[in-house]
């Protein structure tokens, strides 16, 4: 797909991967709109693709919100015609330990993440069915790949975002539309340093090994993805190998991770109380 004269609508498009994505499509030559939470970083975004020559409309939106959601949408098309490529990068990430974790986050990562993509997709789909085209491409994330210790909570939302995509692309591409799955490591965004705050230190042991990729290498894969109509969008080798190999790799990660988690978790207990308790195998 060329995107120059299309038009792409990026929910999250406020910071991190989506505002990076945004301004490769602008500079690409496409229409963009943007969707996000709050007004004024949104503003913020806005102002400053319009200072690099783009053309772009904004709505503040939340995702959860179907119908608010849907009102929005609506309105970009109106602003700047029917929507050609979708990028939901909308998300949200909340760490922690299995036990210490309410219902409540359970149930809002899934609403972020999962049903905020399919809000979306329910809105915009039906319409490059009919036009016979588009792109839709959904941010997903490797702990879609791999459990990762502190991401019960997250990492299912992220399963369910993948599982949503797979089932999907062969459905949309008799109709002529792409479909494509984002899986990135951690990502420099804002979302990040936030999530950084409340990792549990098991989590920070596996996490503080790997640097995080900047947005705009994940906007240069997106962007890739969407012309070549690509459905496995990997930004770096390693979520490659696991997107590829991952049943042969996986064992290996789930030992490394354990003995990484294992240490974490041992270091923080009472000298005593850490003779007595084995905690995670090595």
């Amino acid at each position: 797909m060329d995107v120059r004269h299309r038009h792409a609508i990026v929910t999250g498009g406020s910071s991190g991967i989506g505002l990076a994505t945004a301004e490769l499509l602008a500079a690409h030559g496409a229409r963009v709109s943007l969707l996000a939470r709050d007004p004024d970083r949104l503003a913020r975004a806005t102002a400053r693709l319009r200072a690099a020559g783009a053309t772009v409309a904004a709505r503040p939106a939340d995702v959860t919100d179907a119908h608010g959601l849907a009102a929005a949408l609506d309105d970009l098309e109106s602003a700047q015609g029917p929507c050609d490529i979708l990028l939901h990068s909308a998300g949200a990430v909340v760490p922690g330990h299995f036990l210490d974790l309410d219902d409540a986050t359970f149930r809002t990562m899934m609403e972020v993440n999962y049903f905020g993509t399919l809000n979306a997709m329910r809105r915009l789909v039906p319409g490059m069915v009919k036009r016979g085209h588009g792109s839709v491409v959904a941010v997903s994330s490797a702990a879609a790949l791999v459990g990762v210790f502190g991401y019960t909570a997250y990492g299912p939302a992220k399963c369910a975002v993948r599982g949503l995509m797979e089932a999907a692309r062969a459905e949309l591409a008799r109709h002529g539309v792409h479909t494509g799955l984002v899986l990135p490591p951690d990502v420099d965004t804002p979302q990040l340093a936030e999530e950084n705050r409340h990792k549990p230190a098991e989590t920070r042991a596996i996490a503080g090994t790997v640097k995080p990729l900047p947005p705009a290498r994940v906007a240069r894969a997106i962007l890739t993805g969407i012309h070549r109509r690509r459905f496995l969008i990997c930004p770096d080798p390693t979520t490659w190998t696991l997107a590829h190999l991952g049943g042969a790799v996986t064992p290996v990660l789930n030992r490394l991770f354990d003995h990484r988690t294992g240490s974490a978790w041992r270091r923080q207990r009472p000298e005593g109380e850490a003779r007595g308790l084995a905690g995670p195998a090595p």
